[in-house]
């Protein structure tokens, strides 16, 4: 006699890139079990969709246009608590990972390894379960949060923000730190994503209240 067929595990992707999500919708529909839903392609969409279709797992880009994907999982931890959400990204810094699942995501997964992983990860986050990284997962355990800069912002990273916040544009911050202006927008990117703020005002307010510069 046939096992009883599992329950179904519905899934949203979220992922700027169109031939990603492709990929991963092929990948996930043909797993047992798995079926794609919607499809997401920036940060509002990936909310929506995620809020409208109310899956049983949300896989989703941590680095999209529209806004901060770590303040998204924070918002629908509480908005779509019933949704296991499990990042895929190129993202291999432990602080991403440490703050992706303190905001409430169940699964941390690089996309390098996504073909052997993001399927064990998708089930264990649909059963309650946590799934990292094992490489970030072993690098999270070396490098404990730092005790300085707050929301796991690096030594450089702060360092960036207290300049933005004292009115420096990104090439006079590069000058400055004798790097280039491609380094310093990839900072600001990843600050962005670490505390959730995406404006100069909300940059330069978080800067100020984390007394990172002096009032």
């Amino acid at each position: 006699m046939s096992e009883t067929r599992t329950t179904q595990i519905t899934v949203v992707v979220a992922d700027d890139h169109a031939v990603v999500r492709s990929a991963l919708r092929l990948l996930l529909d043909a797993a047992d079990g798995m079926e794609v839903v919607a499809e997401a392609g920036d940060v509002p969409g990936a909310v929506e969709t995620i809020e409208t279709h109310r899956p049983v797992v949300a896989v989703l880009d941590l680095t999209m246009p529209g806004g901060s994907s770590l303040k998204a999982i924070s918002s629908l931890s509480t908005s779509v608590p019933e949704t296991a959400i499990v990042v895929l990204t190129m993202q291999d810094d432990p602080a991403f990972a440490r703050q992706a699942l303190s905001n409430g995501a169940l699964g941390f997964v690089l996309k390098e390894a996504a073909d052997e992983e993001l399927l064990q990860a998708i089930r264990l986050a649909a059963s309650g379960q946590t799934y990292l990284n094992p490489r970030v997962g072993a690098r999270t355990a070396v490098q404990p949060p730092p005790a300085g800069p707050p929301d796991d912002l690096t030594e450089r990273e702060a360092g960036v923000l207290r300049r933005i916040a004292l009115g420096y544009t990104n090439t006079e911050i590069a000058e400055q730190l004798r790097l280039s202006v491609r380094t310093i927008e990839t900072h600001r990117a990843h600050i962005q994503q670490k505390i959730g703020r995406s404006s100069r005002a909300e940059l330069v307010h978080y800067a100020f209240e984390h007394k990172l510069v002096a009032t």
